[in-house]
């Protein structure tokens, strides 16, 4: 299978760093298509854990290469930091290669997103703070710094002085202090012979690795409602972080994928604000909490919990036209007598079974509930479908019949070897 795509089907921490490093062992090339370091990966080796943030989660798989594509934000002091991290834990970082396209989040934009956080008030986003949707904005505006620009200094003095003319008197306004171009200049600058070993046509790389039939993994952050055009808008990040995005994000065409695997966790949780229709506030949604360890790799923020909802994961299907899903967590439900799965919801007093049209409509939206029965029997050790609970086996069977697509393979513990393969990836 030359090219598979794995990406989130509810709103990110799904576990797809875990899914994309197992893909990643008998991959040859893993390319990250969007995001930056807002996001975060956790990856269990050998008992050791690792938390990704810029790095393609193919980096931990020895003889693959791991590609940064056009569609990443890339913050070069965290990346380097990273780099630092993996080499001391003894990964080989000398394989990673960067898309000359890719834009740079430079330290401004950090301040940027900040401010203009701070300044909506009540109506903030719930952004990291990490300068990602400046950047983007950035390049939509055509004033962004791309990594190829770190190669002429001329145009690099220029874009960041003229960048700055408006976001100066933007921070101003906002109660803060401009910024001296020539700082950040010279910081940028000071990456240059570092990051030149890395810097690649990304697109080419990626076709010529399928076109000598070498097996390609394109790796999606954040998740299909995080998408700024198919998300819960405004509350959505700035990339494409769906099926079209691994296209846009990689200069891939579309014939060329063979495979798209959604993620999705076994309940779903949340980070930031934004409507969540099964999000529990009592004390069972703090119970799932710690028992699942629901905290954000990168921020460490507590992720708002809650039961499954097959309309979200049914809508992440259609959207992205999944041919299979990873269901991971299966565990943390352990222990439940009954478990709720969200199968439709009702907006003034009319049943939707597909995702409302509005946003308003999402807004209000109140979950109609089907329990399911759950099991007590500890399933972190089995490793065939058959051998789970009864009952943990006919839970799977009803959320693959409601998401409308098969479940592949099943996560019951944090480890790499902690997954239960029911069938290849679109076998």
């Amino acid at each position: 299978m030359p090219a598979v795509i794995v990406l989130g089907t509810q709103w990110g921490d799904e576990g797809k760093g875990k899914a994309t490093d197992q893909l990643g062992q008998r991959t040859d090339v893993v390319v990250k298509f969007n995001g930056g370091n807002n996001a975060g990966h956790t990856v269990v080796v050998n008992g050791e854990k690792y938390a990704l943030h810029l790095l393609p989660a193919g980096i931990l798989s020895e003889g693959v290469t791991p590609v940064i594509g056009n569609g990443v934000v890339v913050d070069l002091e965290v990346l380097f930091e990273e780099l630092a991290e993996m080499e001391r834990r003894g990964v080989d970082v000398s394989r990673l290669l960067i898309s000359a396209n890719a834009h740079i989040i430079p330290s401004y934009n950090r301040v940027m997103d900040r401010a203009t956080e701070k300044s909506l008030g009540e109506r903030q986003i719930g952004t990291t703070g990490r300068g990602i949707g400046p950047t983007y904005a950035d390049k939509m505006n055509r004033i962004g710094l791309r990594i190829q620009d770190l190669f002429d200094e001329s145009i690099l003095r220029q874009k960041v002085r003229s960048a700055l003319v408006g976001k100066n008197t933007t921070l101003e306004a906002l109660g803060g202090t401009a910024i001296d171009p020539e700082t950040v200049i010279a910081e940028l600058l000071s990456y240059v012979e570092r990051v030149r070993p890395m810097v690649v046509d990304a697109s080419l790389v990626v076709n010529d690795a399928l076109d000598n039939g070498k097996m390609v993994l394109f790796e999606g952050g954040q998740a299909t409602m995080l998408d700024i055009d198919h998300g819960t808008y405004p509350f959505v990040t700035s990339s494409n972080p769906t099926a079209g995005g691994a296209l846009t994000g990689t200069g891939v065409g579309p014939t060329r994928i063979d495979a798209v695997v959604g993620v999705a966790k076994a309940y779903t949780t949340r980070v930031g604000e934004g409507p969540f229709p099964t999000e529990l506030t009592d004390e069972v949604g703090q119970a799932l909490r710690e028992k699942g360890g629901e905290f954000g790799v990168t921020t460490g923020r507590p992720r708002r919990c809650g039961w499954f909802d097959s309309v979200v994961v049914r809508y992440s299907t259609r959207i992205n036209g999944l041919t299979d899903i990873c269901l991971t967590k299966l565990d943390v439900l352990t222990g439940y007598e009954t478990i709720p799965v969200c199968v439709a919801y009702e907006v003034d007093g009319v049943r939707m079974d597909e995702m409302p049209m509005d946003q308003s409509s999402f807004h209000h939206a109140a979950p109609i509930y089907e329990e399911l029965p759950g099991w007590i029997e500890d399933i972190s050790d089995v490793r065939r479908f058959e051998d789970l609970p009864t009952n943990a086996q006919a839970y799977v069977l009803r959320l693959e019949e409601l998401c409308r697509c098969r479940i592949s393979s099943i996560g019951v513990g944090p480890g790499r070897e902690a997954t239960i393969v029911r069938m290849p990836i679109a076998d």
